[in-house]
């Protein structure tokens, strides 16, 4: 081994205790701060119906989109992306409007996410999913349920974008949905925003 191999191999030696260190109280720290949070800044919340929170009442002042799209609730749950990721992930394969094409779509199913925020699954409830453009969607859980509706983070093993589809999409594998999959494709996604980044939940259907 030559003198300069030797110095690189000791420095990294040296350095492994103290990546496994940091690895171990990131770790730590994302435990701290619950399921959906840490490693990064917030990409969805979850409000109204929840039994878990982890953050406080909107702040008109700092979170000015979601006060500009009417957005209210005096508790939430929020979900980094490093939070999304850490959910069991499903994969859905449907063919979309945009291309008419299929792609691999992969994420939570949008049930693993609620339940995360200390929803019940079994009360009759309805999600208001709300997306960055202000596009607002109210779909019943018990409908959210049966079309199996994932949050997709990743198109095509890749992450999705702010400013594509991303960075979270409410959707279901519309091609082998009865309820859709013999609609033209322009009317098979109206119930899925993508650019998701609130989800508010209620016992009553919204108005």
């Amino acid at each position: 081994m030559n003198k300069r191999h030797f110095l690189t191999a000791a420095a990294l030696a040296g350095a492994l205790p103290t990546r496994l260190w940091a690895a171990e109280q990131a770790e730590k720290a994302d435990k701290k701060l619950g399921d959906g949070s840490g490693r990064g800044p917030v990409l969805l919340t979850i409000s109204g119906e929840i039994g878990r929170a982890n953050r406080k009442a909107l702040n008109p002042a700092l979170d000015q989109m979601a006060a500009k799209h009417g957005v209210q609730f005096d508790k939430a749950f929020e979900f980094t992306a490093f939070g999304l990721r850490r959910l069991p992930a499903v994969t859905i394969k449907p063919t979309l409007e945009y291309d008419q094409k299929v792609h691999t779509l992969t994420g939570p199913l949008l049930a693993t996410v609620l339940q995360t925020a200390g929803v019940s699954l079994k009360k009759n409830l309805y999600l208001t999913l709300r997306a960055v453009d202000g596009y607002t969607v109210s779909i019943s859980l018990a409908d959210a349920l049966a079309y199996k509706m994932i949050v997709a983070i990743r198109l095509d093993g890749q992450p999705l974008s702010l400013g594509g589809l991303g960075p979270q999409w409410a959707v279901y594998d519309a091609d082998r949905l009865d309820a859709f999959k013999d609609k033209p494709l322009a009317d098979r996604f109206k119930l899925c925003p993508w650019g998701l980044y609130h989800i508010h939940v209620t016992e009553t259907a919204p108005s």
